[in-house]
């Protein structure tokens, strides 16, 4: 038996559900029962009947799964698979934004910890970043931890105050890009489509500013398509559209994504590690930042 038909059977027996990231290598999302965004993926956890998630990804994703689904067993087969982003954000660092900036929310990109999330009025994704900040009535709006994302929202919607923090915070797989990249596209010809967690010099120059959700949206049409985000979301791409040209930097590459692989997916379906666990004081106050952005999306 192979490792994919072993893992298809443990899935069955464990009555699993297996969710993968855009960025998640090839392998694993051929084998995952949903893939998607972090948007896509928190909607999937709560919708699902299955009594064991196992989600394919980086740490926050999972304890999100985790909070909107306490009485269930959420897995993730690389517990040291985080989110350099993730960590620009801090607790203590929202408390003094807030104390800087009385009465003035605070959102918090998914990309956070429990304890940001814990911290935090309303929580985003990529996807929805404009909406969610849209939906609330205050002027000024606090914004962790991606500042090239707080900017493409200040951009978005220019009526509202957006201050990130920290106000450095950034994702070190999408600061990579640079004019270069896209004057190379330009030549080859085709559209360009980049993540707002670019920086605001790419995300001007390109054509079109997408979460990964939204690209898979944008590019089943048109085209060639310069991808300027995590190289595996064109393995997905792909996938969905055969027919399409895409092009992707294959520099672009998150380390800690890439730490799933098939052996530690097989190893935790056979071992039923390693179980998530958030902090019960975390719970109800992070699921709540996060239901009030379900409730936005939907």
């Amino acid at each position: 038996m192979s490792q994919e038909q072993e893992i298809i059977q443990l899935k069955k027996e464990r009555d699993a559900v297996i969710l993968a990231h855009n960025y998640q290598p090839p392998e694993i999302q051929n084998l995952a029962d949903f893939v998607g965004d972090s948007l896509e993926l928190a909607i999937q956890a709560k919708k699902t009947v299955n009594k064991t998630i196992v989600l394919c990804g980086v740490m926050f994703m999972a304890e999100t799964a985790k909070i909107l689904n306490p009485d269930r067993t959420v897995l993730i087969p690389s517990q040291d698979a985080g989110c350099p982003l993730a960590s620009y954000l801090t607790p203590d660092i929202i408390a003094q934004a807030r104390n800087s900036y009385p009465g003035a929310p605070v959102v918090v990109y998914i990309n956070s910890t429990v304890a940001c999330k814990a911290a935090a009025d309303i929580t985003c994704t990529s996807g929805n970043a404009v909406s969610v900040v849209s939906s609330l009535p205050e002027d000024i709006i606090l914004f962790g931890p991606d500042a090239n994302l707080a900017g493409y929202v200040q951009r978005q919607l220019p009526k509202k105050t957006i201050i990130p923090i920290p106000p450095d915070g950034h994702c070190y797989v999408h600061t990579e890009f640079t004019v270069t990249d896209i004057r190379r596209a330009q030549e080859k010809g085709g559209s360009i489509i980049c993540h707002p967690e670019c920086r605001a010099e790419i995300q001007e120059l390109s054509d079109i500013i997408a979460s990964t959700g939204g690209m898979t949206q944008m590019t089943m049409c048109g085209g060639p398509w310069h991808i300027f985000t995590e190289r595996d979301m064109v393995s997905r791409l792909r996938i969905l559209y055969p027919e399409q040209i895409f092009y992707q930097n294959d520099n672009a590459v998150c380390a800690d994504m890439k730490k799933i692989t098939i052996d530690k997916l097989l190893f935790c379906l056979k071992n039923n590690t390693f179980q998530v666990t958030v902090p019960e004081d975390y719970i109800s106050p992070a699921r709540d930042s996060i239901e009030k952005m379900l409730a936005v999306s939907r």
